[in-house]
């Protein structure tokens, strides 16, 4: 029997709205459940009266509370749920129907990057606090009419200067003589345009013969902490090494052997590795790849020269900064594809041809992996768990099979377009994406900033 309801209370009404549905208002959240009513209501209201009054009821508390509050998407798309505005942006504004009026046209059109997958973390920032190692970019290079995001320590939207949070360089970068139109700022159509033109441009790449995979125990992502070894055999069974003798195998590979892997030790570089830096550099400069990476960001004003574009590499890649006391140990290069161990533990190490070279010689252990990518051609993605030399890394992406200046022009160019934050990219007509992070603590040139890290984040059909 349903049980007797006093007359000051309302009665439920005729059906229930999923618990998700919300009705946010103000500083107050109403959950609406309405369930079947079996009894005449105890104020003798019809069924339609009742169902007038809540949508009215509704609406004079949502006037009473959001008078005078935010009611554009402008400089707010993407933000998190605010209960002190009048309409909202964020992603599930569409499901709550609580988006602003200019909500589709302000928003959608703009990146909407999908979470990524669970099969990797921020696993750069492990055991630390993100602020610590990698900051939201303070400068607009490559920002430039983006949308607001609360995270960063300044901004480069056109609202910022009527806010007073443009960052230092916005004037000089995105005012009348930088990217001052909407035409500069890079599309995610134009990522992903120019990112199946890099992967088809890879002719340096592995054939399906050159390797043969033994990828064996795929573990969940829950699993990964465990460090067990679930792989008896090694992850490359077979690696055709004439690919390590085209120019632009053998400058990368020689460029491997100049770092000492524990941060803390600082780096010091002879005149002949300096020079194995240039040479790498000028081998895939001379690579259809890279020659359609800078056509593009020149396209895109981002450099104006082939020059400058190759001293900007330089920098951003081989500069060195410290991850660890005073000494300068560490360099985006070093990190992402040699691979280097603080608090004992591997971080970076994001390259195939770096992990087949350590486990032909005994020093990589493959225990397993937790995701295997979509494509049945080279390059392809795998996110796996190993053990380098007595230290654990417990998810690390790689490409695999690809050529050397096809993996670092794309995380060159998501560096570049999307600092300090998720890429999304399409090879072969898979979306893939990329997460790159400034290094904060020191820079070069006018302010820019070194590559920290560069990774694979997630691949979904």
């Amino acid at each position: 029997m349903e049980p007797v309801i006093a007359p000051w209370k309302v009665r439920p009404l005729a059906f229930r709205i999923s618990l998700g549905q919300k009705a946010h208002l103000g500083a107050v959240t109403f959950t609406l459940t309405l369930v079947k009513v079996h009894q005449p209501s105890p104020f003798g209201l019809r069924l339609d009266t009742m169902r007038a009054c809540v949508p009215l009821t509704v609406a004079m508390l949502c006037g009473l509370t959001w008078a005078g509050k935010r009611e554009s998407c402008a400089s707010r798309c993407n933000e998190r749920f605010d209960r002190d505005a009048v309409c909202q942006c964020d992603r599930r504004c569409p499901q709550h129907r609580d988006c602003c009026e200019d909500y589709e046209q302000l928003c959608t059109a703009e990146e909407n990057p999908k979470e990524p997958e669970p099969f990797l973390e921020l696993e750069e920032t492990e055991g630390a606090p993100a602020s610590s190692l990698y900051l939201a970019p303070n400068s607009c290079r490559g920002r430039c009419l983006e949308a607001f995001d609360k995270h960063h320590p300044c901004h480069c939207n056109a609202r910022c200067p009527e806010f007073g949070n443009c960052c230092e360089d916005f004037e000089s970068l995105c005012g009348h003589e930088g990217f001052s139109h909407s035409s500069d700022a890079i599309t995610k159509e134009e990522l992903q345009s120019v990112s199946e033109k890099i992967y088809r441009a890879d002719t340096n790449k592995a054939r399906k013969e050159d390797i043969v995979l033994n990828s064996q125990n795929c573990i969940l992502p829950s699993e990964t902490r465990d460090q067990v070894d679930r792989c008896p055999e090694p992850l490359f069974t077979y690696v055709n090494e004439k690919l390590f003798s085209k120019p632009t195998y053998a400058a990368f590979i020689n460029l491997l052997n100049n770092y000492q892997r524990t941060t803390g030790r600082g780096e010091h570089f002879t005149a002949q590795e300096l020079a194995e830096q240039d040479t790498f550099l000028r081998e895939i400069m001379k690579t259809a790849v890279m020659k359609e990476l800078y056509g593009f960001l020149h396209q895109q004003n981002r450099y104006s020269s082939e020059q400058e574009f190759v001293s900007d590499l330089k920098n951003m890649w081989f500069g060195l900064y410290s991850r660890s006391k005073e000494e300068r140990d560490s360099s985006g290069f070093e990190h992402v594809f040699s691979g280097e161990v603080k608090k004992g533990k591997v971080t970076g190490f994001h390259n195939w041809i770096r992990f087949y070279m350590q486990e032909k010689e005994g020093m990589v252990d493959y225990y397993s992996h937790i995701y295997d990518g979509p494509w049945d051609s080279y390059p392809d993605v795998l996110a796996m768990q190993f053990n380098w030399d007595g230290y654990y890394k417990e998810v690390g992406s790689a490409f695999i099979g690809s050529s050397p200046e096809f993996e670092f022009a794309l995380y060159s160019l998501c560096f570049i377009a999307r600092p300090g934050k998720v890429c999304q990219l399409s090879l072969g007509g898979h979306p893939l994406a990329i997460q790159t992070y400034t290094w904060n603590k020191s820079t070069y040139g006018n302010g820019k900033k070194y590559i920290a890290t560069a990774y694979v984040v997630s691949s979904t059909h």
